[in-house]
């Protein structure tokens, strides 16, 4: 937990979470996990570089990590299509997750989009249906499922591996229902008022703690980029190796029922006749 007070306002956190030298999952894996081996594919389209998945130990448990990828230049962005999953990506989250709840692995999900890609090819693959079936069976999955949130959490693109036990955010992450460039160009139709929006959208940790959707801010350090690696890796372990050892000694039923009751209390609304 982070026990700072972090003066960055919206503005300020998106431009550094969309910084070149903000660490990628890239950049965690061997600092946070050990022998980590690689998975690929859907199983029926094919593999998609946004979404990184396979099997490592954490503090020597076994568990399965399914992360979307950023890069930090123009061909490593293009290799993982800037971060933004195609339904093959999401379809290859589940297949994964289901490999880990028959054989009792703990799921660490990384959570880092702008938003799930929305071209024409992946809408004929099933987009909307591959996040929603994402959604539906990561609910009832009889395995711990933690999720943290890195650097962006936009959209449908990263609720579909937000659906967990636990959500934590980096102190510097952002989680929103859409983009504030794309809220803009909603609200006021002018995706100039990005900055604006980015404000009034209430997306930072601490709103998403204030909210009920996060139980965890992570530390990071001054800067919050690749030069504070060691700091942030050391600070996101400690955090996974508590909560997946927390989760893991509940007995599954009583998790589920708390999954399912954490997602209903989210929200508050107002019926009027």
């Amino acid at each position: 937990m982070n026990n700072t007070t972090n003066t960055r306002t919206a503005w300020e956190r998106q431009l550094l979470v969309r910084d070149k030298n903000r660490p990628t999952i890239r950049d965690y894996l061997p600092m946070v996990f050990e022998d980590f081996y690689e998975l690929h594919g859907d199983r029926g389209v094919g593999d998609d570089g946004a979404i990184l998945g396979g099997i490592g130990r954490l503090d020597g448990r076994p568990v399965t990590i399914i992360a979307e990828v950023k890069g930090r230049n123009i061909a490593e962005n293009k290799a993982s299509n800037f971060a933004m999953p195609h339904p093959e990506g999401y379809r290859k989250a589940l297949r994964l997750a289901k490999q880990a709840e028959k054989f009792h692995r703990p799921v660490i999900c990384f959570i880092d989009t702008p938003g799930a890609f929305c071209g024409i090819e992946a809408e004929k693959r099933g987009q909307g249906e591959a996040i929603a079936r994402n959604l539906a069976e990561f609910m009832s999955l009889r395995t711990p499922i933690i999720s943290v949130v890195l650097g962006e959490g936009g959209s449908g693109g990263a609720l579909a591996l937000g659906v967990c036990d636990a959500l934590a955010m980096l102190e510097n992450a952002l989680y929103s229902v859409i983009s504030p460039r794309g809220a803009a160009s909603i609200l006021w139709k002018d995706a100039s008022r990005e900055q604006e929006a980015c404000e009034v959208l209430r997306i930072t940790a601490e709103d998403m703690m204030e909210l009920g959707v996060a139980e965890d801010i992570i530390s990071e350090s001054d800067t919050g980029m690749i030069n504070d690696l060691d700091k942030i890796s050391e600070n996101l372990k400690s955090y996974l190796v508590r909560i997946t050892k927390e989760k893991t000694q509940k007995d599954i039923d009583v998790l589920l029922k708390e999954r399912y009751t954490k997602f209903r209390k989210i929200g508050v609304f107002t019926e009027t006749c």
